[in-house]
């Protein structure tokens, strides 16, 4: 099922998000729903806070980075209670995006690789390092797991540019092509 994407003012995105384990209600619905979504929102990744549920858990597709970075090519996996262990190389400049906010993209600056734990979807522990792209894909999801946006990363000032621009998000006023869940 395609749900809606929560976007910025939403208390959700906002909140640290809680370990699951492999009873969880409804798990493979909920991965299901999430790939639906993040697939149908032409997204690079999806947060489960993204869609409203508070639980540490996101989904990657990175394909569609494939002909710039072929390390991309196939990569589309699924990250269950992550914890990054370590975040290390060089701080890199990247435009980003993100389906809660919409319209927005800005240059963000990230570590080139971390080190991280998690859960696969058959709660498989695995203990992978990333670098480049992935490695910057990986910490954006991570970050609403988090409660924070990319946002968070640009400077005071650059942020307080933006305001008028979060505020039209918080209350619906953007045009995008799928359904968006705002603050009433």
């Amino acid at each position: 099922m395609i749900l809606p994407i929560f976007v910025y003012g939403q208390p959700v995105l906002r909140k640290k998000a809680e370990e699951i384990n492999p009873d969880y209600p409804a798990l493979d619905k909920l991965l299901t729903d999430m790939w639906e979504t993040m697939d149908k929102c032409d997204g690079v990744g999806l947060a489960a806070p993204q869609i409203g549920v508070s639980v540490r858990l996101f989904v990657i597709d990175a394909g569609s980075f494939s002909e710039d970075y072929p390390e991309t090519d196939g990569f589309r996996k699924a990250f269950i209670n992550p914890e990054i262990e370590e975040t290390f190389g060089e701080e890199k400049l990247f435009n980003e995006g993100c389906l809660s906010l919409p319209s927005l993209r800005e240059d963000v600056k990230r570590n080139d690789s971390i080190k991280i734990k998690y859960c696969d979807e058959n709660f498989q522990i695995k203990t992978e390092e990333y670098s480049g792209i992935l490695a910057r894909i990986i910490q954006h999801e991570y970050d609403h797991l988090e409660g924070k946006m990319f946002i968070d990363r640009l400077s005071p000032l650059r942020r307080r540019l933006l305001k008028k621009k979060l505020d039209a998000i918080s209350i619906g006023k953007v045009d995008v092509a799928y359904k968006i869940k705002i603050v009433k």
